[in-house]
């Protein structure tokens, strides 16, 4: 009878089950973590792009966390960058990079990059990236007395960057200088007849009076002596003539191990037979700007599937919308006194919008 008695006290107790833990509130595009991952990935595209400027963060446009395991996530992230006035070549940190101006027409670039972060660590699995000038209308409508970007194969861009480079070349008493790559350019009409260059260079194995006698037995310096530069040139055509030149030497430098110097920017070790006498790469022939088509899987990331990364984007977007049904029923969790939910993506604008 007692043994009856207890039976039915246990079944009358209240049966209490666990309630699954609310899954982790989706990342703003501005949230700390967003911007750790967003640095790294900007670091990564500019360490690894081989021509032009580098570039800054502009925007995050979104990111998408989807977890491995305990410690593990992968991250995708859409990123817009605007382009700096520091060659790519250049040793000057990026946080140091003065960001273009509208008014300079400013160049825009469009990144997709996936990262992985083990136990806080990040590190990028791949990346792709493309950019693209301001359109002239859009320039010449906010700005009507700015001159608009020339295309890097203009005639007179190329008669300003060779009689910058003899002019530079036949009053050096250092190394005599030859033309990597034209960065960009710029002609004014009016009130004057004006050319503005941006080129790379780089020391030859000749000074300036060797060059004289046989120039074209001057060639880069080796790879463990290279030293690379940058000129800026102007050219006024009219109402009188006059040339100005302003070349600095970055000196030698020590690339990443990742980053083997035939990859660096113009140069041509690593593509013998290359006609480069224009300072023009392949890809920049009849074009204003250096276009930052970087599609790049890293070889020492954790995951070997990184050139997937598109097929792997198009899966996040469906990982999102279940993430955003989880945030939605995690939002009826009773929140903190002083609880700010996250910001939305897209985030902030950091310099402007084109």
């Amino acid at each position: 009878m007692k043994a009856l008695v207890a039976l039915i006290l246990l079944v009358q107790l209240p049966i209490h089950k666990a309630v699954p833990a609310a899954p982790p509130a989706p990342l703003g595009c501005d949230d700390p973590e967003s911007e750790a991952a967003a640095e790294v990935a900007v670091n990564y595209i500019n360490g690894h792009s081989h021509h032009g400027y580098k570039f800054a963060l502009n925007r995050i446009e979104d990111i998408r966390v989807v977890p491995q395991g305990p410690n593990n996530d992968i991250i995708f992230l859409e990123l817009d960058l605007l382009e700096t006035k520091c060659p790519i070549l250049s040793p000057t940190p990026l946080a140091n990079c003065t960001v273009r101006s509208f008014a300079e027409h400013a160049v825009e670039g469009d990144c997709d990059v996936k990262l992985q972060k083990v136990d806080g660590t990040l590190s990028v699995i791949a990346s792709k990236c493309h950019s693209h000038a301001d359109s002239r209308e859009d320039l010449l409508k906010v700005c009507p007395d700015c001159s608009p970007l020339a295309r890097m194969n203009n005639t007179e861009v190329l008669e300003t960057v060779s009689a910058a480079l003899n002019d530079y070349n036949s009053k050096t008493t250092h190394s005599y200088l030859r033309l990597l790559e034209i960065g960009r350019a710029k002609i004014q009409y009016h009130p004057g007849h004006v050319v503005f260059t941006e080129f790379a260079v780089g020391a030859t194995n000749c000074s300036a009076e060797e060059a004289k006698a046989n120039v074209g037995a001057c060639q880069l310096l080796p790879e463990d002596q290279s030293n690379f530069g940058f000129c800026t040139a102007v050219l006024v055509k009219s109402p009188s003539q006059d040339l100005q030149v302003d070349c600095q030497l970055y000196g030698h430098q020590v690339p990443a191990p990742d980053i083997p110097l035939p990859s660096w920017p113009g140069v041509t070790y690593a593509h013998p037979g290359q006609d480069t006498s224009a300072g023009l790469a392949p890809s920049a022939v009849g074009t204003t700007n250096h276009n930052l088509g970087l599609f790049h899987n890293n070889p020492v990331a954790s995951e070997s599937s990184s050139s997937e990364i598109l097929r792997s984007m198009l899966s996040a977007k469906s990982v999102a919308k279940r993430a955003v049904a989880e945030a939605a029923q995690h939002d009826k969790v009773p929140r903190p006194v002083g609880f700010v939910p996250p910001p939305p993506c897209p985030g902030k604008i950091r310099h402007f919008d084109i």
